[in-house]
């Protein structure tokens, strides 16, 4: 039987995708040059594209064309939106400082812990840039003071940058922190007080927990979509019936989901907000790291009310070892700052000066377009490693930011034993426990795709994988003396 011409393209397209000349998360050549390559119209590469999409090979991104797909299967989005379990205080600290503790050996292959890798950040810009403003003044090097805790030339670039989303930054409401994680503890303390609830998404950022842990305020969970993010109909039901005194979201590319709430989502939360007079702590580190055609906007840019604290630092884009973060605290300012002088003073002036020289000019626009163009291709790398090592029933997150992946394994599968094989075999995750108050999540673990792929990488993947294969196959045994066969005969 004769095979229509748009047939052939797919079949083409389709062999070189299966033999990894386009990998999973890469873009195809456009139409216009697939047409011109191949010499037919561009309504024939349309056909066969769509038959691509049909077969589950490509997918199309509105004005980026069309990708590769994972072949795994994506998370499942949310089938309850408004069961919420009771508020609960929180107790992950002794566990993660466990998990902590063997993650950190020498020579392990780190998949667990999510820092910017180094190769990426402009260390060499930076050395420069410390040189400069230490030379140009020096007496920055000395300076401190009680009252004048924030640099100007820093606020200045914070306002720069708010252009990006569409806002506009009252200086009298930022407050200069010693990291991202500083302006957000500051701010828990300065909207709840021990025994409040706060709302935060499920899953979410481990430190945020440890954060509501340690000054003893309790936590509910708040249903959430792998790709839009918190459900904002049980959200509305906890704040209507009074549960919580505060929300800690992280709204773009979430940690560990990587999704990104959509802008009607955030207009919508920050009316909510204002309607029952609940702050949010918005966790705001990786939106200049989101691979969104344009930066998405913050729940901030919708504040109209002062009910959010928007939190950020450069520490994932330039440097963690300046140690500077801020919040543009709205209408909870002063209690923020005085927080924050009772607490650790100012923030170093100096490394304030040195940001902000950084970001003086086109610098640091270049260096986040390399890294959200990288590190989008060192997930869909990660991505289509666990799809060929680990088992078919495997679900992964589609992470629209940041550099981690989530990915639910089969429901026999405890990832806190598998997080002692793996570290047993010198490889590093983390199991998906810590990222719930109540312990959920038990099947799911969190990994780190922000390093450059490698073969030693690919290894512990696959070791990874087999170690997974294993955990199922003992736990599908119906007794011990098949578990033993079973062993023996792999």
């Amino acid at each position: 039987m004769q095979i229509n011409l748009y047939e052939q393209l797919a079949n083409e397209l389709g062999a070189m995708i299966a033999s990894r000349v386009f990998a999973p998360g890469d873009r195809l050549p456009s139409i216009r040059h697939l047409a011109q390559q191949k010499r037919l119209s561009i309504s024939t590469v349309m056909q066969a594209l769509r038959l691509m999409e049909d077969r589950g090979l490509v997918e199309a991104k509105p004005q980026a064309g069309y990708y590769v797909r994972h072949r795994a299967k994506m998370l499942a989005a949310m089938t309850d939106t408004q069961h919420l379990k009771e508020p609960a205080f929180v107790g992950i600290t002794n566990l993660l400082m466990r998990v902590l503790s063997l993650n950190e050996v020498p020579n392990i292959v780190q998949l667990g812990s999510a820092w910017p890798p180094d190769e990426m950040l402009p260390i060499k810009r930076m050395q420069r840039t410390v040189s400069s403003v230490a030379r140009r003044d020096p007496g920055l090097l000395a300076k401190v003071s009680v009252f004048e805790t924030n640099e100007p030339g820093f606020l200045r670039q914070i306002n720069r940058r708010a252009l990006s989303w569409g806002g506009q930054v009252d200086p009298s409401e930022v407050v200069v922190t010693s990291s991202c994680t500083e302006a957000m503890s500051l701010c828990l303390r300065a909207v709840a007080k021990p025994g409040d609830t706060i709302a935060i998404e499920s899953a979410t950022y481990f430190v945020l927990l440890q954060m509501i842990e340690s000054l003893g305020m309790k936590a509910l969970e708040i249903p959430t979509h792998p790709k839009t993010g918190p459900s904002l109909d049980a959200l509305e039901l906890a704040m209507r019936a009074g549960l919580v005194q505060a929300c800690l979201f992280i709204p773009n590319a979430n940690n560990p989901l990587g999704c990104v709430m959509p802008e009607e989502n955030k207009k919508r939360l920050a009316a909510l907000l204002s309607l029952y007079g609940i702050p949010l702590i918005e966790d705001d580190i990786y939106g200049d790291l989101c691979f969104t055609p344009e930066r998405p906007w913050p729940v901030k840019a919708y504040d109209t009310s002062g009910h959010v604290l928007m939190c950020s630092s450069f520490s994932k884009a330039i440097t963690p070892a300046a140690r500077v973060g801020y919040v543009v605290a709205g209408r909870y300012a002063q209690q923020v700052a005085l927080l924050k002088t009772v607490s650790s003073g100012a923030t170093s002036h100096f490394f304030q000066a040195v940001l902000a020289d950084f970001l003086d000019g086109s610098s640091y626009d270049i260096q986040t377009r390399k890294m959200r163009r990288v590190l989008a291709q060192r997930i869909a790398r990660m991505s289509d490693a666990v799809s060929s090592y680990f088992p078919v029933e495997c679900s992964l997150s589609e992470p629209q930011g940041g550099f981690v992946l989530w990915v639910q394994m089969p429901e026999q599968i405890d990832a806190l034993a598998l997080h002692h094989t793996a570290s047993a075999a010198g490889i590093s995750i983390m199991p998906g426990p810590l990222f719930s108050a109540s312990g959920k999540f038990r099947n799911y673990i969190r990994l780190n795709c922000g390093n450059n792929w490698s073969p030693e990488i690919e290894r512990a993947v696959a070791k990874l994988g087999q170690l997974v294969h294993r955990a199922a196959d003992a736990s599908a045994c119906a007794s011990p003396s098949e578990c033993a066969e079973s062993a023996q005969n792999p």
